[in-house]
């Protein structure tokens, strides 16, 4: 049974995917919205020239689109080289100082409460198998979750399209003609206080939060940058 419950627990982490890509997700599209929803709201307070405003958020739209996927890219692949570079150590180890490996998967199931027979027994029966012996080292010594070869590229595509996606929110009222300035800043607050608190509601949803916190969170945390953003144009265009 005990040996049953640390590989479950141990497979538990390999289930990786829909965290990451959650969180890939909210971070592209949090990041998008606010970055633009800020400049737009600074570029309006800063002058009347819709042209002028238009332009510089489809430029900031697609700077930090593919800003945003190269850096998602980058560092999930670093994450890999270093989750490999950890693996290949590790067994190295296991060859090398078998014994020293086999005290830290003890010492590891004694912080866990284990002790006497049924703490020998585990141990036991973990070493005995080199690839759980391996995935408990990798996650409750060193504490890294794995990461998939093709990852960096999944991330790079789910953060990329979730910035493009949460950039252009706070633009649409601007691809409106003849919409006034004052009326077009307005609008952008609205539907992104709205898509933010979307966000905000479906993270909570998914990770068994509380819905109506996370959502006030989300949209006071993208609002004040963007009213950040706001001062600054403001305080500019008035010297």
């Amino acid at each position: 049974m005990g040996g049953y419950l640390i590989r479950h627990q141990t497979t538990a982490i390999e289930a990786h995917p829909r965290p990451t890509l959650l969180s890939d997700f909210i971070l592209g599209s949090q990041d998008g919205l606010v970055n633009v929803l800020g400049i737009l709201l600074g570029l309006s307070a800063a002058t009347t020239n819709s042209r002028l405003i238009l332009i510089a958020a489809l430029a900031a739209l697609g700077a930090e689109t593919i800003s945003m996927s190269a850096v998602a890219f980058t560092s999930t692949r670093s994450r890999w080289r270093l989750y490999v570079s950890e693996v290949d150590r590790e067994r190295r180890e296991m060859v090398d100082v078998p014994d020293t490996e086999r005290e830290e998967v003890r010492t590891v199931l004694a912080e866990w409460g284990y002790s006497g027979e049924t703490l020998d027994e585990m141990t036991r029966r973990i070493c005995e198998n080199p690839k759980a012996w391996l995935e408990f080292m990798m996650a409750f010594e060193l504490k890294l979750a794995p990461v998939k070869k093709d990852q960096a590229r999944k991330s790079a595509y789910v953060v990329g399209a979730a910035t493009l996606a949460g950039s252009v929110v706070p633009l649409i009222p601007y691809l409106i003609p003849g919409l006034a300035i004052r009326t077009s800043v307005i609008a952008a607050v609205v539907l992104s206080a709205i898509t933010l608190g979307l966000i905000g509601g479906y993270e909570a949803r998914i990770t068994d939060g509380k819905p109506f916190q996370n959502a006030a969170q989300m949209i006071l945390i993208g609002l004040s940058a963007g009213f950040a953003g706001f001062l600054i144009g403001f305080f500019v265009g008035a010297t």
